[in-house]
């Protein structure tokens, strides 16, 4: 039973390496350009990317909004054929909602995502950069 476990626990680290990977190489630019790809590719290059940047504990946040909910959004806006993305959200325990237009909010939720993932795999390579006492001077 436990070789079992150890199997299925070093085979999702396999998958979550590779998806940090695949994040990594990606061109932000190209994977989130809502005008040539459009607003629902866009908004599937973040629900594939975005779980993974939680389960990291590096999802974004921006206007107290997380990224989770710009997804959630985009999702409802495109479902109801809306041209913007009503956003609800809680701010100092006050219900306060933001209006993005579409074409914005799904170019932001993509690329919240992917670089959520590129930083963090950055941030692991280069790290000893920034400790003093190898090699740059502050």
């Amino acid at each position: 039973m436990k070789k079992l476990l150890i199997i299925a626990a070093a085979t999702i680290a396999v998958a979550n390496a590779g998806l940090l990977e695949d994040a990594a190489k990606l061109d932000v630019k190209k994977a989130c350009d809502v005008k040539a790809i459009g607003a629902a590719k866009a908004l599937e290059v973040a629900k594939k990317y975005n779980p993974e940047a939680v389960k990291q504990g590096v999802e974004f946040k921006r206007l107290g909004i997380t990224n989770s909910k710009y997804i959630k959004a985009v999702e409802e806006a495109l479902k109801n054929k809306s041209k913007d993305a009503v956003i609800k959200y809680k701010d100092k325990k006050k219900d306060k909602t933001k209006k993005f237009p579409l074409d914005y909010a799904a170019w932001r939720t993509c690329t919240f995502a992917v670089s959520a993932l590129q930083e963090k795999v950055e941030a692991e390579k280069t790290w000893r950069l920034a400790v003093p006492g190898d090699g740059f001077k502050f």
